[in-house]
C-alpha cells in the first residue's frame, strides 16, 4: 500500500473521530478533519468535499434541533446578513490564493481559536447587535475559505449565556445557512469537480457512523471535559500540521 493510500485511510479514520465529536458537541466535523486532511489534499479539493457533507450534517442537527430554532432565531438575523458578504469574499479568497497560502493561512487561524476553546475561554460580547455585522462577515468568510467556523461560533454562542438547546440550535442555523450560501459560491466560481464530490461521497460512512456514537458517547460524560478533551485533541492534529507545512515550504528544517 502507499504512502497516499495510507495518508487517505488515516483521514477517514480522523473523519470518523470528527464525526463522533460532531455528533456530541454540534460541531468539529471540519476544525479536526481539516488538520489531517490537508496533509493529504488541497483545499481546493477538500474544501467543496467538506461543504457537501456539512449540508447533511448541519440539515442533520437542524431537525433534530428544530423545536429550539424559533429561540435562537432573532439572535441570529444579523449574524447571518454579515455572513452573505463574507461567503463572498472568502470563496473568492479559495479560488485565487495559492495552496501553500491557504493551507498555512487555515492552520495558523485554527490553532489560536481551538487553544481558547479548550482553554474555556469566557468572554461575553458587550454590544451583541453591534458586533453581529462584523462577527458574521469574519466567520463567513472564514468558512468558505478553510471550511472552519465551528470554534469561533461556539466561543461567541458560548460567550453569550445560551442553554444547552439554545447553543446547538444557532449553531445548526448559521451553519446550515453558511454552508448552503457556501455551496451556491463555489458553484457560481466552478469550485466542484468530480474529484471533490468523490473524496465527499467516501466521507459518508463516517459521518453515518461516527454522529450517532458521538451522541450516545457524551450521554455518558461530562460535556464540558468532553468539549475541552476534543478541543486539545484538535490543537495536537493543528500542530503537527502546521510543522508538516513549514519543513514543505522550507521555513523551518
Amino acid at each position: 500500500m502507499s504512502d497516499v493510500d495510507l495518508g487517505s485511510w488515516a483521514v477517514l479514520g480522523v473523519a470518523l473521530v470528527a464525526a463522533a465529536i460532531n455528533g456530541g458537541l454540534g460541531y468539529g466535523f471540519s476544525s479536526i478533519t481539516v488538520p489531517a486532511a490537508l496533509l493529504v489534499h488541497t483545499s481546493r479539493l477538500l474544501n467543496p468535499a467538506l461543504v457537501l457533507v456539512e449540508l447533511v450534517l448541519n440539515g442533520y442537527a437542524l431537525v433534530i434541533n428544530r423545536r429550539t430554532v424559533p429561540a435562537v432565531l432573532p439572535r441570529l438575523k444579523l449574524l447571518i446578513a454579515g455572513a452573505v458578504p463574507g461567503v463572498m469574499v472568502g470563496s473568492f479568497l479559495l479560488a485565487v490564493v495559492s495552496a501553500h497560502g491557504l493551507k498555512l493561512a487555515t492552520y495558523l487561524v485554527l490553532l489560536p481559536l481551538v487553544v481558547l476553546q479548550s482553554l474555556g475561554v469566557r468572554r461575553p460580547i458587550k454590544h451583541e447587535a453591534r458586533a453581529a455585522l462584523p462577527v458574521g462577515f469574519g466567520i463567513g468568510a472564514l468558512y468558505a475559505a478553510t471550511t472552519l467556523s465551528g470554534p469561533p461560533l461556539a466561543l461567541v454562542f458560548n460567550n453569550q449565556g445560551l442553554s444547552k438547546d439554545e447553543f446547538r440550535a444557532a449553531l445548526a442555523v448559521f451553519r446550515f445557512v453558511e454552508s448552503s450560501l457556501t455551496a451556491v459560491s463555489y458553484l457560481a466560481l466552478g469550485v466542484f469537480t468530480a474529484a471533490s464530490v468523490s473524496l465527499a461521497a467516501s466521507f459518508v460512512p463516517a459521518v453515518a457512523i461516527g454522529l450517532p456514537l458521538g451522541r450516545l458517547v457524551l450521554r455518558n460524560l461530562e460535556p464540558e471535559l468532553f468539549r475541552r478533551s476534543c478541543m486539545a485533541f484538535d490543537a495536537v492534529l493543528v500542530v503537527f500540521g502546521l510543522s508538516m507545512t513549514l519543513k514543505a515550504m522550507g521555513l523551518v528544517t
